[in-house]
């Protein structure tokens, strides 16, 4: 019996083969559930004891040597597959590729920007780590002044002149620094304020301020532009300003476009008025004009703000700031043939 083992050893060993179904043969031979394997496990019990050892060790070789051979083969066959020209057969069908969808923000941050560069404003960028002078000094806000809470602040802990900026008017404050009139430009950009996150407000969101510095702006030039924006934005040719307060601009104002009540949907957002507020607004105060090196006896100027997730909410209806941000494909995929 042990000679015999001794000779299906070398019958393993001395196996080759490039036929598939050839190996499975030799598998079912030596691995199968029926195979010699299984008959000699079944003969161990008749061995004497003192040849069980030889015996049993003669097994196991006989078992990792088959195993070795046909894993071994398999791997071989599997890798001439793969290397075979069918790879570079140009008549092989291709593999499509999935498309990946522009964010919505994106999408929304893209169209404000060429509604503005159609009409001569060019963009500027800052950092979003910010200095005290350039978020709130400069902007009429010097330290201690009660407007600063109308933004709740993150700033770094280690040095308290340091912030994350809460409005990336301090981009525009930037620009003036290192521009002369006329100014005309328009800042996007991701800026952060320490508020509780819900469907309606997050900490981190997005804003485009726009400024426009030059001889004679008046507050009618501001209007005719934000007119032009709605027009363009939204189809809506009905606008009213409301007087409010902000502290860089003076006089203020909020700006509301005419939805409609024509939905369900128009009246939930609009609050059954059919009005919806879209931005800020106002004439830019002397004080920051003279902050950063501009006469305001020369030159005069407007600057509105808006928030590009309260726009994108509006235009494709959708009720919860959050999944901006959740990066949910199925929610990303929406928007995969949008401009």
């Amino acid at each position: 019996m042990i000679d015999q083992i001794h000779a299906y050893i070398k019958e393993v060993e001395a196996f080759q083969t490039t036929d598939k179904n050839e190996l499975e043969q030799f598998r079912i031979k030596f691995i199968g559930s029926k195979g010699i394997l299984k008959d000699l496990f079944a003969a161990f019990k008749a061995v004497p004891n003192e040849e069980k050892k030889a015996f049993g060790q003669l097994i196991n070789q006989l078992k990792n040597a088959a195993e070795e051979k046909v894993a071994q083969i398999t791997a071989t066959l599997e890798a001439a597959t793969l290397s075979a020209p069918t790879l570079n057969d140009l008549t092989r069908p291709g593999e499509a590729f999935t498309l990946g969808a522009r964010h919505p923000i994106s999408i929304v941050k893209n169209q404000i920007l060429d509604v503005f560069a159609s009409i001569g404003f060019n963009v500027s960028d800052g950092p979003e780590i910010e200095d005290d002078w350039h978020n709130f000094t400069a902007l009429n806000l010097p330290e201690y002044h009660p407007a600063r809470d109308m933004q709740d602040t993150f700033f770094i802990q280690t040095n308290p002149d340091i912030l994350l900026r809460t409005h990336t008017s301090s981009v525009q404050v930037r620009y003036m620094e290192a521009n002369k009139p006329p100014i005309r430009t328009i800042s996007p950009g991701r800026v952060f304020r320490n508020e509780a996150i819900s469907s309606r407000s997050h900490c981190i969101f997005h804003q485009v301020e726009g400024l426009y510095i030059d001889k004679d702006v008046s507050f009618a030039d501001l209007k005719q532009t934000v007119l032009y924006f709605t027009k363009e934005m939204f189809g809506k040719s009905k606008i009213r300003l409301r007087p409010s307060y902000f502290p860089f601009t003076e006089p203020s104002a909020e700006v509301d476009i005419y939805w409609g009540l024509k939905t369900e949907t128009d009246y939930r957002i609009t609050k059954g008025t059919g009005w919806l507020e879209i931005m800020g607004c106002g004439m830019v105060d002397p004080n920051v004009l003279k902050n950063c090196n501009i006469n305001p006896d020369e030159f005069t100027g407007f600057a509105f703000g808006m928030g590009i997730e309260r726009i994108a909410m509006l235009l494709y209806q959708i009720g919860d700031i959050r999944m901006f941000y959740e990066n949910d494909v199925r929610f990303l995929n929406q928007f995969s043939s949008a401009i």
